[in-house]
């Protein structure tokens, strides 16, 4: 009886911890020097914010922006929103647009496979949400072995904060991605 007691109390006192660390498993913060900061689609103001503060900082010769190609806003599709926004910035003939149709981030990296290779690019930092850096990092480095990538997180305090508990968006997004993670890893990486 008291060697189960003992049991249960360590099964509960590791699930708190896993839980108070999932959040900080999930964002990886290291980027590094590259050819091109490829920022992933997705959200569409804090990326990009970071890219260009990235860009700034001597990361890159480069910004390559993941677009998707068919949503509209109203009457214009995003990739002529986000064509009409680089051309306001000082560093627009710096920053290309590719055009991504997929909904998942595996299809999201074989599809921006094709504009790197146009763009002759090797080595990427990607920039994507803080929540979302740990499995975009482990799906572009299989997806497109030949290239190396590190990453750099975008952190919206609106959406995401690694003590997830503090606010429901945060939780919301927390569970979200955790299972998204494990799916990957568990079933997607191996098709």
């Amino acid at each position: 009886m008291k060697n189960k007691i003992r049991i249960s109390a360590i099964v509960v006192l590791l699930l708190l911890l896993f839980a108070r660390l999932s959040g900080k498993f999930l964002v990886i913060n290291q980027p590094g020097r590259s050819d091109s900061i490829l920022v992933l689609a997705g959200e569409t103001d804090v990326r990009y914010m970071r890219a260009l503060e990235l860009y700034r900082q001597g990361y890159a010769a480069k910004i390559i922006i993941d677009v998707p190609a068919d949503t509209k806003i109203y009457s214009w599709t995003q990739l002529e929103l986000a064509r009409k926004y680089i051309e306001t910035l000082p560093e627009s003939k710096f920053i290309d647009v590719c055009p991504i149709r997929g909904l998942s981030t595996r299809d999201e990296a074989r599809e921006a496979a094709v504009c790197l290779q146009l763009a002759g690019a090797r080595n990427l930092l990607l920039v994507t949400s803080d929540f979302h850096t740990r499995r975009a990092l482990s799906t572009f480095r299989k997806e497109i072995p030949h290239h190396v990538f590190t990453v750099a997180a975008a952190n919206d305090p609106a959406q995401f904060g690694v003590e997830w508990w503090r606010h429901r968006q945060w939780a919301k997004a927390n569970l979200d991605e955790w299972l998204r993670l494990v799916w990957w890893e568990a079933v997607d990486r191996w098709r």
